[in-house]
């Protein structure tokens, strides 16, 4: 491992950690349970976000990624890696970037391990603090985001296993598609509340759950 300053975002005495919703409020009517819900919204909070820089056509940087996370790295536009069971994934978001994201308290060990096995010119940057993920699911969540972004997320177009950076309301979004009626959005803490609520608003109408 280079010689490089690193930083564990996960003390070991005990700190209460909040995410960026922590204080945001509902201002819609919502149903107490998920049965006859159109669409379901969860927050999956304080996992680790990383984000990964290097050339993709150097064999070396894409083995040792491999041999640090356990997935290949994807190397297209649109294609996400992704162990469920372990909960680790890796996008493709440029040509030389990728997001990573890895259950709560596991990214800095990540940092270690790819630093580890990585030589040469390469970044891997902490972003946990900055990002939080929101789950859609339910038969209408398709429509709830058709009608929030631009992005065409049909199904002939936006298949099981797809990501893209796109906007959503006046802000923008990772957004992926995690099943056939479940996504995952990845959205900034600066926007979080804003898009917490729009997302909320644009669900009510198919009757929305919120799970804790």
């Amino acid at each position: 491992m280079s010689d490089v300053a690193t930083f564990n975002a996960h003390p070991t005495v005990a700190v209460q950690a909040e995410s960026p919703l922590a204080i945001s409020r509902i201002t819609v009517a919502t149903l107490n349970t998920a049965q006859g819900a159109g669409v379901c919204v969860r927050e999956h909070a304080l996992l680790g976000h990383l984000i990964l820089r290097g050339n993709a056509a150097d064999e070396g940087f894409r083995a040792g990624v491999e041999v640090a996370l356990g997935l290949p790295l994807p190397l297209k536009m649109g294609l996400v890696s992704r162990d469920a069971e372990r909960g680790v994934s890796v996008q493709w978001m440029s040509p030389d970037e990728w997001l990573i994201v890895v259950p709560q308290g596991e990214d800095y060990a990540t940092e270690v391990r790819l630093r580890e096995a990585l030589s040469g010119h390469y970044a891997v940057m902490q972003v946990s603090g900055a990002q939080t993920v929101l789950e859609l699911s339910g038969p209408s969540a398709l429509a709830v985001l058709m009608k929030s972004a631009g992005y065409d997320f049909h199904p002939r177009n936006f298949p099981v296993g797809k990501g893209v950076s796109t906007t959503l309301a006046k802000s923008t979004a990772v957004i992926r598609r995690v099943g056939d009626a479940q996504w995952e959005l990845i959205i900034r803490r600066s926007f979080a509340d804003y898009l917490y609520r729009w997302l909320l608003d644009a669900s009510e109408e198919y009757g929305v759950f919120v799970a804790r």
